[in-house]
């Protein structure tokens, strides 16, 4: 579906409010008071920066030759390899040069999450360097544009969105922001839903969940799957004891369990 997400680097911010260097190192300071006695993995590979689709359209040569992170819904698709991301009306071309094909959603509301390096689109040097199939015509208007070569591809749906429509997000690599509603254990929390109406809580379980992520947004990478308590306890080291197992198991039964790879901060 695409390429794997953890990378073992400092966390950094995935969302779309870009930071300075002042801004990222007071984040990183945070973390590391807040998470000392946890390890956290960056899905974004050799993230150096993380920014919006208006900088990368409109501020290039800042960001140009850096692997960055947008999140942002897809506002067209040109074929089956490239996509525009919209942010406030200026659009970046991102083109999935992973080797790996990623299905967009068909909902226009779900957002994409696309890491990869910022670079003048030059035609020939993609077809040549990436090997990919690209109609000059489709691709002409994009000429010495910024674009998104992105080498890691993730639906980024909210967590109401995830509980409502399980079905559309089972074993797919996703990546899923929010705010922390309650750390059940170590290695098991639950993210709030606020948005969707009817929407329940995700429960989120497989990766260590310090007591001070309560009240937090972070973001988790990871895969969705149905909540089977005696599959989850044969393929993950869960420690819920009798009565959380009895609480989890009267709330969750009937809803996904998200199984994350990883955990961290969202920087605001």
């Amino acid at each position: 579906m695409m390429t794997h997400f953890t990378h073992p680097t400092l966390p950094k911010h995935l969302g779309n409010r870009p930071l300075g260097k002042a801004g990222l190192a007071l984040g990183l300071l945070a973390c590391s008071m807040l998470f000392e006695s946890c390890t956290f993995e960056d899905p974004s590979p050799n993230a150096d920066n993380n920014v919006t689709a208006e900088e990368v359209a409109t501020q290039t040569d800042l960001v140009e030759g850096q692997t960055v992170t947008l999140r942002k819904e897809v506002a067209q698709t040109v074929n089956e390899v490239s996509f525009l991301l919209d942010n406030d009306g200026e659009q970046v071309l991102v083109i999935n040069v992973s080797g790996q094909p990623f299905l967009l959603p068909e909902d226009e509301d779900i957002a994409v999450q696309a890491t990869g390096e910022v670079q003048e689109f030059v035609l020939t040097n993609i077809v040549q360097e990436y090997g990919l199939d690209l109609e000059p015509d489709l691709y002409a208007a994009y000429e010495s544009k910024p674009a998104l070569l992105a080498q890691s591809l993730a639906l980024a749906p909210d967590p109401g969105e995830v509980t409502q429509n399980p079905e559309r997000y089972y074993n797919l690599p996703i990546a899923i922001e929010g705010e922390v509603e309650d750390v059940l254990d170590g290695n098991s929390l639950t993210l709030d839903e606020e948005q969707l109406f009817g929407a329940s809580d995700l429960l989120v379980v497989g990766t260590p969940t310090p007591k001070s992520l309560d009240g937090l947004t972070v973001t988790v990478t990871g895969k969705l799957r149905p909540f089977v308590l005696s599959e989850l306890e044969k393929d993950y080291d869960l420690t819920w004891d009798l009565a959380l197992k009895e609480k989890i198991e009267a709330e969750y039964t009937t809803q996904p369990v998200f199984v994350a790879d990883a955990i961290y901060p969202y920087a605001q």
